[in-house]
């Protein structure tokens, strides 16, 4: 081709191979479970993490033109993950663009999306990846039910043009389908794993995540998938389960029909945090490996707490469910990551995560390092990708956030992000600027033709000549779909 042109500018691309930079004076927590350590240098070579260690023998063997940065004790801690969002449900590409703005501005380099409309967040994916808009890394699903899920509205919002349950990001099984066929077309659409969802007996899920892990798939499913226990969704092969109050129809009485008449949950029963028959679900969960991705918190946000004394009844209820639940299965050495399902309102200056991350200190017995750990390391895992994201470590994506105070003390130090730095990229935390309080959307973005080279900041000495910074970001940031999945 002799009329190739660059393609549109990108203004947030990784940082070059090559382009050597050490943030030196660390205090570090490298999410592997090491303790936090100081005097630590992280040394990345473009988008990759080269080395980590002691300031002063990394500062013996740094190139002359490496790119410097001071912390001056300063924490850092790996990029966090989301592992449960939903982006394009229904499609609304200025407030996704604004939702993953706001994110990676808030030190979350890479959420997993739940299933939604492929044809956007694939692009929406690319764009983040290769930085044309800021935004973390994004996995995403393709989902399978059965065929009674399909008059759900959602599936219709993510359809559009097309006929929901015969699209490959959104398929409806039966006893027929060609699952080698199902499975592939899925991956297709560049999918990083199948999310099982609803009306699937457990022969089908089992089925499903056969065909799936042969083809080298990860399954993601509802935590009930109806009629599938959750016991026998575990036992099927998924490699991790969304929404902890749903595992409270494991050992119910009645029966699970389909996803659309849900029995009655018995909170009593589970009040104590010892029930003997979801003690043996987190065992097998612990055997196998599963991942809980527990959105503990959803409950007790504002996007569930609905209208007048009832509504508010049940979301209170669900949310000591999901707190006793999911300190039930920390105790019992289940893995937990941190999903959200939700987002909070385009004014709030921080995600969702944040709130997450907080009530799984605060209700479910976990430690800030605990929690850190699952907002790092078991999200990578949880998504696949725990070999190149989900600690600082040689060889792994540089994904990274500089914090002014210790998050270990204090899980809301969170809210001192300085920088976040995502395959090497900055982005600036000054540069980032929330909506109005209650906007939902706003204009299209207006970003730069390409890089623009400023002034180094105050805590950065350079043996080079400038520093790439992120422009500010003008966009709104809003929930994206309706939270309906647990009701």
């Amino acid at each position: 081709m002799t009329d190739e042109t660059s393609g549109a500018p990108a203004p947030h691309a990784p940082a070059a191979k090559g382009t050597v930079a050490v943030y030196r004076g660390a205090t570090l927590f490298d999410g592997t479970g090491a303790p936090a350590r100081g005097s630590t240098s992280i040394v990345i070579d473009g988008p990759v993490i080269r080395a980590v260690g002691d300031d002063a023998e990394i500062a013996a063997d740094l190139p002359a033109d490496a790119l410097v940065f001071d912390l001056d004790g300063r924490f850092v801690i790996p990029g966090l993950i989301d592992s449960h969002q939903h982006i394009a449900t229904p499609p609304d590409r200025p407030v996704a663009e604004a939702v993953l703005r706001r994110l990676v501005h808030s030190g979350v380099t890479a959420i997993r999306d739940m299933a939604d409309d492929l044809r956007q967040v694939g692009d929406l994916a690319r764009a983040a990846l290769v930085g044309e808009i800021p935004g973390p890394d994004i996995r995403f699903a393709a989902l399978m039910a059965g065929p009674g899920f399909f008059d759900d509205p959602r599936t219709h919002q993510v359809s559009q043009g097309e006929t929901p349950g015969a699209v490959p990001w959104m398929q409806a099984v039966t006893k027929d389908t060609d699952l080698r066929i199902a499975v592939a077309l899925a991956r297709g659409t560049h999918a990083s794993a199948i999310k099982v969802y609803a009306d699937l007996d457990h022969e089908a899920v089992a089925a499903i995540a056969e065909e799936a892990h042969r083809q080298g798939v990860p399954v993601w499913a509802h935590a009930t998938v109806f009629p599938a226990s959750p016991g026998e969704v575990v036992a099927a092969g998924a490699d991790s389960v969304s929404h902890v109050t749903l595992l409270a129809f494991e050992g119910t009485d009645e029966p699970l029909t389909s996803y659309k008449t849900k029995p009655k949950v018995d909170h009593e029963r589970f009040a104590a945090g010892d029930d003997p028959r979801i003690e043996e679900l987190f065992a097998l969960m612990k055997r196998r490996g599963t991942v809980l991705d527990a959105t503990a918190g959803m409950w007790a946000s504002e996007a569930l707490a609905g209208e007048g004394p009832e509504d508010a009844e049940r979301a209170a209820a669900n949310t000591a469910l999901a707190a006793v639940l999911t300190a039930q299965a920390h105790q019992a050495g289940v893995e937990i990551a941190t999903g959200t399902d939700y987002e909070t309102d385009a004014g709030a200056p921080f995600p969702a995560l944040y709130d997450e991350l907080a009530f799984l200190v605060e209700r479910c017995g976990m430690s800030p390092a605990q929690v850190l750990r699952s907002a790092t390391l078991i999200g990578a895992r949880s998504a696949g990708a725990e070999d190149v994201m989900g600690s600082v470590e040689p060889g792994k994506l540089a994904n990274f956030v500089v914090l002014e105070d210790d998050p270990l003390r204090d899980i809301a130090n969170l809210r001192s992000v300085t920088v976040t730095v995502k395959r090497g990229r900055r982005f600036e935390r000054r540069d980032f600027a929330p909506a109005a309080p209650g906007a939902a959307r706003a204009e299209a973005p207006r970003e730069s033709g390409g890089d623009e080279s400023t002034a180094e900041s105050a805590s950065a000495t350079t043996l080079a000549a400038t520093v790439q910074v992120t422009p500010p970001a003008p966009h709104a940031a809003a929930a994206t779909h309706p939270v309906e999945e647990t009701r």
